[in-house]
């Protein structure tokens, strides 16, 4: 009886993309910098799992398989504008192959989209509730003042507040400024409410540069931990909703719309590029937050 060698070849592994799926992924990704890229990048990576999970090459998938993705999303409850921007992040992936004479054409191109629901979900707050917000924080730490100002008072996403710098302070025509990135890249010049101002001075001291805000650790502040921030506040002002950093754009952009500024210039302000975001982002409260929003003097 004979016993058979044991083979000492390899079992081949087949690479996660080809070449050609490697430099698309790549060159797409470069096209964009800072959450946009972020977040595309983990969009991508949710759909490459799937097709991989279902043998489908990158390359060889088709438009039936995008939209098996999309219900299967739906499917999972998550909601439509969440899935509708998984596929606008496909659609721009393949169409990148295209223009670069990667593949003949795109798979995505006609996908079909859920219908999005303008209608924003998002917690709201009455004026005593932000008044409270408000006083809370100028109660607090410096830094969670100026934080919650910014946010409250200038309607700035926070991303666009954790990465202020103390270079970017200024002061044009007698008005305290700041000069951000707005998403997508753009760097605008706005003015600060002189509340914010005041507060963002308290917060920076005596330092000439570097972040805004900055973490316990003495790194600067991220996104987490202004989410903590923003709820530490709300728990110290008795409130019991769940108050996040966009809930005070939110209600920034509220309180504009209510006070009768034209919608151009609320999208304009927010950096909505869709008018109906803003538009449909609030939820008509009353047009007394104006005064107290807009200005300082009822709570300074």
């Amino acid at each position: 009886m004979t016993t058979a060698a044991p083979s000492t070849a390899l079992a081949t592994i087949q690479p996660a993309f080809t070449d050609a799926e490697r430099l698309a992924l790549a060159g797409y990704l470069a096209g964009y910098r800072g959450l946009t890229r972020e977040a595309d990048t983990l969009d991508l990576r949710q759909f490459t799992i799937w097709c991989r999970a279902r043998c489908v090459a990158l390359f060889a998938v088709r438009r039936a398989d995008i939209e098996s993705f999309a219900r299967e999303l739906e499917a999972k409850g998550r909601a439509r504008a969440t899935v509708t921007r998984w596929l606008c992040t496909i659609a721009g992936f393949y169409r990148y192959a295209v223009e670069e004479e990667l593949i003949d054409h795109s798979p995505a191109a006609h996908v079909r989209r859920p219908r999005v629901d303008y209608e924003s979900h998002a917690v709201a707050l009455d004026r005593n509730e932000l008044g409270a917000l408000l006083v809370a924080a100028g109660l607090g730490p410096p830094t969670e003042h100026a934080l919650i100002s910014l946010l409250a008072l200038n309607g700035l996403r926070v991303s666009e507040a954790t990465g202020a710098d103390i270079e970017h302070l200024g002061l044009e025509r007698g008005h305290r400024t700041l000069t951000i990135t707005r998403k997508g890249g753009k760097v605008v010049i706005i003015p600060l409410a002189p509340r914010t101002a005041r507060a963002i001075d308290l917060a920076i001291g005596e330092r000439t540069g570097g972040p805004v805000f900055l973490a316990a650790d003495g790194r600067r502040l991220d996104r987490h931990g202004a989410g903590r921030i923003v709820r530490k506040t709300a728990r110290r002002a008795g409130i019991g909703k769940a108050v996040t950093p966009h809930t005070l754009r939110h209600a920034f952009i509220t309180a504009a719309l209510d006070a009768g500024v034209p919608l151009r210039d609320v999208q304009e302000a927010a950096s909505h590029a869709d008018p109906r975001t803003t538009k449909f982002g609030t939820t008509g409260r009353a047009a007394a937050w104006t005064g107290m929003l807009l200005t300082s003097s009822p709570l300074t």
